[in-house]
Parts: C-alpha cells; structure tokens; sequence
C-alpha cells in the first residue's frame, strides 16, 4: 500500500496503481492511478458498482504478493437489512496483463439477483502528460475509438503512425454494454451484469486486460526466473532482510531490453512510477551495488548501454558519439519527439560510471570475455569523455544547462541542485565534483583493461597520465582549505560551488582524494550537520538552501549513502561504516525492510520513524540495491 493508501503491483514491466476499493478514476499529477506499460496508461478508469450504487468496502485492497491485490466489498445495507450478498475481489498483474476476479456469495438462504455495473475506459495518456501539472502536449490527428466485441471491448487510439490498444476480455459477457452519462470522455463504457446467486451460493467473473503498446511485441517478455539470493550472514538480522527485500524489489523492476548484439537481456529499471526503462546512472550503479552476489546483472546492463551509446550528434537529445544514454523511452511524446527522452544522452556521469563497471565486472568475476566484446564501445566512450565530455578543452569533465531538458546533468539533476553556499544555481559549463572521480576512476580501470585484456600498453600509459592530471588537477582546484571539504562544483568561470554536500563522499569510492583528506571527509560526514541519524543528507543542514524535504538540497538518499559508505570501507573508516549502514537499516525497517528512493532530512531525533519524502519513487532500483553495497562495505572493514 502506497502513502496515500492505494495499492500498487508490479510485475514484468508492468504496474497498476489502484484505489482502496480496487477502482481507476483516471487521477493524474504526482501519483495517477491505472495501468501502465512502457510509459503509456491502458487503463484510466476501472470503477464497480452493486445494484447502482458505489460499494462499502469491507476490506480495503491490500497486497498479498507484489503483484496481486484482494478487497472485499458489499452492496449497500444496515444493521437490520445487512447486505444481501458480498464481493471478494481480487486482481493483479503480469506481463502486459490486468486480471480481475469477482466472486459473488450470497449470504442468504434465498436467491437473489446481483446487478454488478463497470465502467471501463483507456486514455492512452503519455506518463510526461501525466506527470507535468501546467503543460499540455498537443496530439494533431489522434483517434480515440471504443468497440464493442462478443466478450467485451476493444478500445484503439492511433496517430500518424503511432498504434495502441487495450482489449477487455469478460467470462461471462457483460449482458449490456452502454455509454455512460457521466463519463467525462465519450470512449467510455459501462458493462453490466445480472448475475444469478442460489441461496448462500455463488457466481464468479472474469475480466481480463490486455495493454497492447505501440512497437511492443504481442507477446511482452515475462523475466526470467530471480537467480540465488545473496548468501546471508548469520545469524539473520536487519541487514540481511534488507537485502533480502531489495533484491525481490530489483526483480520486480527487471525488464527486457535489447543487447549489443541484438540479443534480448534483462535489466533493472529505474523505479515506479515515472521510471519503468532503462536508466544509463541508475543502472549501472544498481548493477555494481549487485555484482559480488549478481554478477549477470552488470553484463546484461553493459550490453544494452552498448547497444544504446551515442553514434552521432543530435542536439535535441544531446546524442554524442561515445556517450552512454541517461535514459530509454518508449511512449507517444517521445515518438513525436515532443519531449527529448527516447533516448536522451543528458548525463555527464553515465560515461564513466559505465567504464567502472565494465572494469568491475572483470575484476569481480575474472572473465574478460565482455570487455573485449565491448573494447570497441569503452574506447568511444574514453574518446567522448576527451571530446564533448570536456576533459581536453576544460580538464574536467563538464555539462551545460540543457533548456529542453535537464539543467543538471549529475545524479542531483533537479534545477537549483549544483548551488553555492547561498542558494545561487551554478552557472555552466559546469564541473561536478563526483563526476570528476567517476572519470579518474575510468581512466585508471579502463588502464588496466588496456594493459591486461587488449595489449595495448601505449593507450594504458597514456589513460594513466591523464588520470594523474586529472587528480592533481582536482586537488588544487576543488579543495576549499577553510571548510577542510572539496567544493560542489566549479561553475563555468572556476568559482567553487561551496555548498557543503554529499557529493564528497563519492570522492572517496573513487580515489580521486589522497587517503589523509578521504579519511577527513569521511569523518566530516558523519557530523551532525550531514548525519541525520537515519543517513547523510544531500546537504549540510545550516546552510541557506537546506530544505529537509528539497529533492537534492538537505533530503537523504539510500543509493547516495552505499557509495559513501563503499568509500568509507576502502578507506577503513570502520565505525562509520557502522554508523550509516545501521541508519539506513533501521530506516528501512520501518518500511517493510524497503528502502525509498529518498527520504526527508529531518533528524532522527525529531520522530519515532524516518519521515517519507512526498514524491519518493518505491520500489527504486539503486534504492533497493543499496543494502547489498552495504553488505559489501561491512564485510570488506571486518577483513581483518
């Protein structure tokens, strides 16, 4: 159940979010309901009635698995007239697939007739339309059409080239199919059924859904079965069901994608509900969160980021050869190219992070047989993080505000995010700071590529001189003496952005900091200021732009504190090691042992529980991910 008590499944790409009794009323904003595949609603209204009137719900929907929800509901009655029959409903979803159940019991000795009525429609509304509360996105040519068929309806919406369905399948057939009244789009349809119940017997209904998007195969892929959890330590605590929690949550977010060589692999999605897709950042650091327990996880995700990177330039996107996607689309707007993220490429972090893992995965299971598979595709992207990434021309990797997209191009890429100490937004070419360390971090493993895998010890010398500039470099330009803290960013005039942040802890994952400042930064954040009690925060609390409940500017982030805390065990910081994975621990168990995508800044003192960030995505794949880096930083500081 949802914080605004809905209920939400998910399963093989697809999710519904329904209301308390089961029903769609086609809400849109911050959290819509309906059923979703690849980024379209199939269905925007699903709502029952009992002998015309709306039923009491007796049980409100809750979920039993993740992908199935049961409620039970009754007709209208009182004390002396209690309801003559009641309804166990029950629904869930597969791949591509919406399933209702109604079973009808008569709680009387005599017969009794139920009149059950559903409204059904399908908007084929974009998630981008859905989600933007002021825009609206024109659709020259679109057709929506309603059929009726001999076991129910066929809804069709097409534009230019652009073809969606979603049929409803009904056992029995309804026994009347109408428009609604007051249906607030005329493609609407009431179905009703009179359904005849022996006494104390009963009757049952099937409706079944099936979401047909546009481009999709007929059949879509159901993911494969999960592989072997994580070996647990004993005895079983927290952390071990937090893991255990994640690694379910990142099944129920694998999807299918296309490999490099055309081959269908599985990959973990973003988060629900705006990010079902392939993510380049989120991805890739969910994969490497996974690689000692799930090492496959990593090659599936490298394969499809291969078969994704930039091969030309394309403004509108921000397509560069040699430049690893931020994310994949497959809806309407993007289609239309009305929003720029079919496949947009704003990301200045996704490059190098994907030349980490690829690294990773070799050094993690010893096979090299994929990074030569992909030499090719880790020699663009070094080439890109030279050329457009900015390594040459500005000796840091750099992003420029993109107007159509995002202003921020690291993993904090809210507008306002890359600020200094009083607020003000960093000006571009902006240098971030963690991105500096994911490219020294690039440099150095895709070094040891060279040198061991594709003999070719020139390009390895030369990788290894570039890094060390690039270390050097940074020390003397990011390095504020008076906070003892590396800067945010360097805007676009080498100003330090001197908000004091989380970002420097990921300086630490990547060795870009000598081990004596790495040791002081990690310190430094565990500081009251940083440590919220459940976890860092993306800023320093005190400062002028802190907010506890701002996206990037004073929140708490799972996935932002396992690669702190990765750094904090690289650089033997034991107890804070301890520290923060026991925050995130016990915060998670007040989720069911789920961590959010992101929770509020306040302190743990403040509340018996953490205090959920309104918007927070859930299930979040590097969210769920995050206790298995956990895992992995308490065992690397327990060596001895």
């Amino acid at each position: 159940m949802t914080a605004d008590h809905r209920v939400q499944l998910v399963r093989d790409a697809t999710f519904a979010h329904l209301e308390a009794d089961g029903g769609i009323s086609g809400i849109r904003g911050t959290t819509p309901d309906g059923l979703f595949l690849r980024d379209a609603r199939h269905l925007s209204r699903w709502q029952l009635t009992v002998d015309g009137t709306s039923p009491t719900t007796l049980v409100p929907a809750a979920a039993e698995a993740d992908h199935t929800a049961a409620c039970v509901l009754t007709p209208q009655g009182t004390r002396d007239q209690p309801p003559a029959y009641t309804v166990f409903r029950r629904q869930s979803v597969t791949a591509g697939t919406f399933t209702e159940h109604l079973r009808l019991v008569n709680n009387r000795p005599g017969p009794v007739t139920a009149r059950i009525e559903l409204t059904v429609d399908a908007d084929f509304a974009d998630l981008f339309e859905l989600r933007a509360d002021d825009r609206h996105y024109a659709k020259p040519g679109g057709r929506h059409e309603t059929h009726t068929t001999d076991d129910g309806l066929l809804f069709d919406y097409r534009r230019a080239d652009w073809h969606a369905r979603t049929t409803l399948v009904c056992n029995p057939a309804p026994d009347t199919v109408d428009s609604p009244q007051d249906a607030p789009r005329p493609t609407a349809r009431a179905l009703t059924w009179d359904l005849r119940l022996d006494g104390h017997g009963e009757a049952q209904l099937h409706l079944t859904a099936h979401a047909h998007p546009h481009g999709a195969p007929s059949h879509p892929s159901a993911a494969p079965p999960a592989p072997r959890r994580a070996p647990a330590p004993a005895p079983v605590d927290d952390l071990t069901r937090t893991c255990e929690r994640g690694l379910a949550d990142v099944d129920l977010l694998t999807i299918a994608a296309t490999g490099v060589d055309g081959e269908e692999v599985y990959v973990p999605a973003a988060g629900i509900p705006w990010f079902l897709t392939l993510f380049g950042r989120d991805s890739l650091l969910t994969s490497y969160f996974l690689l000692p327990y799930r090492p496959g996880t990593a090659a599936a995700t490298l394969s499809a980021l291969a078969a994704t990177q930039g091969r030309r330039y394309d403004t509108f996107s921000g397509e560069q050869p040699g430049r690893i996607v931020h994310e994949t689309r497959h809806g309407e707007l993007a289609h239309f190219r009305q929003v720029p993220y079919g496949r947009y490429y704003g990301a200045v972090d996704a490059t190098p992070l994907f030349l980490v893992l690829l690294h990773a995965h070799y050094e993690t299971t010893g096979d090299g047989a994929l990074a030569l598979r992909l030499e090719e595709h880790a020699r663009r992207a070094v080439d890109w993080m030279f050329t457009d990434g900015g390594l040459d021309r500005h000796g840091y990797l750099v992003y420029s505000p993109d107007t159509g997209g995002l202003v921020n191009q690291n993993w904090k890429d809210s507008a306002g995010a890359i600020c200094f100490a009083d607020g003000t937004q960093a000006a571009g070419p902006v240098a971030v700071s963690e991105a500096q360390g994911y490219a020294y971090d690039a440099l150095v493993r895709t070094a040891r590529l060279a040198e061991e895998l594709w003999k070719d010890e020139p390009y390895a010398q030369r990788l290894r001189t570039a890094a060390a500039g690039l270390r050097t470099r940074f020390t003397s330009d990011f390095w504020m003496p008076d906070a003892d803290f590396p800067a945010l960013a360097l805007d676009g005039d080498g100003r330090q952005a001197d908000a004091l942040a989380s970002d420097a802890g990921h300086l630490l994952w990547s060795g870009i900091l000598d081990a004596e400042r790495a040791r002081r930064v990690g310190r430094r954040l565990l500081e009251p200021d940083f440590f919220s009690g459940w976890a860092i925060r993306t800023l320093a609390a005190g400062q002028q732009p802190y907010h506890p409940l701002s996206y990037h500017r004073g929140s708490a982030w799972p996935h932002d504190n396992a690669v702190i805390v990765l750094g904090l065990a690289r650089h033997g910081l034991t107890d804070e090691v301890g520290t923060v994975t026991e925050g995130l621990v016990a915060a998670a168990a007040h989720h069911g042992y789920r961590l959010p995508e992101v929770i509020a800044g306040y302190d743990r003192s403040a509340t018996a529980t953490p205090v959920p960030y309104p918007h927070s995505c859930s299930p979040q794949a590097w969210a769920a991910a995050a206790p298995l880096a956990l895992l992995t930083a308490s065992r690397q500081v327990a060596v001895p």
